[in-house]
């Protein structure tokens, strides 16, 4: 393990000996896209999968455990998030394809992913193009974009449960549901087996062409944002309920509701996390109050709020 700096009774001192690395009072701002959040406790990047399943079994049972991705659905409060933040690297990310499918780690980037498929002349995951994030948050999520989600793509999982054994788990097992899957939030996924089909490269290419110029018209893709922010509530869409109240353009501070895609809210530069989540929970209570309905968030929201600043009342997770 890497030698720290670190103060004589910090938590990372409560911690098993890895042979990745541990880093102290980590800024989480620079690993979300919004750039806001406070700090980790401890961000832990394990080695490989044998490091994090004996960081797992050897952990103290009290100190919570968070994985953090490219953080492009999250929203980490100012507050910073306590115990263990893991975030999987290069040991994580491996992309095989054999015999029409792909096996992905959860480390690796979803588009990635589609452009091996392409490469490969495997299509049916073209989908994975238009989501940002890793194949681990994809799974977590069931995230889905332009007519196809995980679910419809998952042959087995492999995850650690929080004892560090490790799961393999069926399309089946993984209990999808629309933007979510039942998997306990505890266990870490390793990896996926994704089912494809044979097809042509240049058409594949097209066609994931097609989904980016789509991303590209629609979407705030080079704003600091989190990506769709509440979810379709059932026979609607989010953007029209949250066009309908009147909220495109919406401000609290330096979080902006945008003009381009009301769905999504955007650091205009000064935000803070407070602010990101005080706008998204006004924008709620106007759309309930216009339509009855009630938005629910799709972004991941952790950790604790500034000490001093609160999120309005309705907000957590």
């Amino acid at each position: 393990m890497m030698a720290l700096n670190r103060p004589a009774t910090h938590l990372v001192d409560r911690l098993p000996e890895v042979r990745g690395s541990y880093s102290v009072e980590a800024p989480l701002s620079k690993y979300t896209w919004f750039r806001t959040g406070g700090p980790a406790d401890v961000v832990y990047r394990p080695k490989d999968a044998e490091d994090l399943a004996d960081f797992l079994r050897a952990r103290p049972a009290d100190v919570p455990v968070t994985v953090l991705g490219v953080g492009s659905n999250v929203l980490v409060r100012d507050g910073g998030i306590r115990g263990v933040v893991i975030r999987l690297g290069s040991a994580f990310a491996g992309i095989a394809i054999q015999d029409g499918q792909v096996t992905a780690g959860a480390g690796v980037q979803d588009l990635s992913v589609a452009n091996a498929c392409r490469d490969a002349g495997l299509a049916g995951l073209e989908f994975l193009s238009g989501i940002p994030g890793m194949i681990g948050g994809a799974l977590r999520m069931n995230a889905g974009a332009y007519g196809r989600e995980m679910s419809d793509a998952v042959i087995a999982v492999e995850a650690l449960d929080e004892t560090g054994r490790l799961r393999r788990l069926s399309n089946e097992a993984m209990g999808f549901v629309y933007r979510a899957c039942r998997v306990p939030k505890d266990w870490i996924f390793l990896g996926a087996v994704l089912r494809g089909e044979a097809g042509d490269p240049a058409t594949i290419a097209a066609r994931i062409a097609e989904i980016q110029a789509a991303r590209e018209s629609t979407q705030p893709t080079r704003g600091r944002t989190g990506g769709s922010t509440f979810k379709n509530p059932p026979g609607e869409k989010a953007w029209a309920l949250i066009e309908r109240a009147g909220c495109r353009g919406m401000r609290r501070g330096g979080a902006m509701v945008s003009e381009k895609h009301c769905n999504f809210l955007i650091n205009t530069g000064s935000a803070t996390a407070c602010d990101i989540e005080r706008l998204g929970e006004a924008v709620r209570r106007r759309v309930h109050d216009e339509t009855g309905i009630e938005l629910e968030w799709e972004i991941q929201r952790m950790g604790d709020a500034r000490p001093g600043r609160s999120p309005e009342p309705g907000a957590g997770q």
